[in-house]
């Protein structure tokens, strides 16, 4: 079974940049597709990027494309690096993983989560 952790979180003023890791262990992590969403105070988990175990499909939320940059190393690594920051992009941030050729989009895709690791910029 495939185990997350994330780290990275953190204050960042808007304009900034943060990175996100998530390291998993145990289970076969290279044919985990991998995934994060975020969750903002009284709304729902909502996707933000995702990318298969082989590395060639990346899918972004339109909200975030252009700013965030997902990717893994098959060391069970898996990053969201995010620039231009917005006080809007302020969230818990999970990881996840699934065992799917697709990277999955929707929340029910997943079934190994992380504990999350809070975000918040400023204005």
């Amino acid at each position: 079974q495939v185990q997350l952790v994330e780290s990275g979180g953190g204050l960042v003023q808007a304009g900034g940049s943060l990175r996100l890791s998530c390291a998993a262990s145990g289970g076969i992590f290279s044919t985990y597709a991998m995934g994060w969403f975020r969750q903002a105070p009284g709304q729902e988990r909502e996707f933000v990027a995702s990318i298969s175990w082989t590395g060639d499909r990346i899918y972004y939320a339109d909200s975030v494309k252009g700013r965030f940059t997902i990717s893994r190393d098959n060391a069970r690594n898996t990053a969201l690096q995010m620039a231009s920051l917005k006080p809007e992009d302020t969230a818990v941030y999970y990881c996840a993983a699934h065992r799917g050729i697709v990277p999955g989009r929707a929340v029910y895709e997943y079934d190994k989560w992380g504990q999350g690791t809070q975000v918040t910029v400023s204005s």
